[in-house]
């Protein structure tokens, strides 16, 4: 039987915490930086948690995502 394998495009986009949580990339935060303001550029900054519905929909894809 082949084993499940972890969606290679979320390996890049999400971080598994080490409580288990998710953690993902912001929008708008790559590049055309130059014209954005200070402010939008510090509320881009860090690196949320995702919500419990969204990990739910994509536990399959992140299955063996360390």
């Amino acid at each position: 039987m082949p084993k499940m394998k972890t969606h290679s495009s979320l390996k890049d986009r999400f971080k598994i915490t080490g409580t288990g949580k998710v953690k993902r990339y912001k929008a708008y935060k790559n590049h055309l930086l130059s014209h954005k303001s200070g402010r939008q550029k510090r509320v881009l900054a860090g690196q949320p948690l995702m919500a419990a519905g969204d990990v739910k929909r994509l536990q399959q894809g992140l299955n063996n995502l360390k």
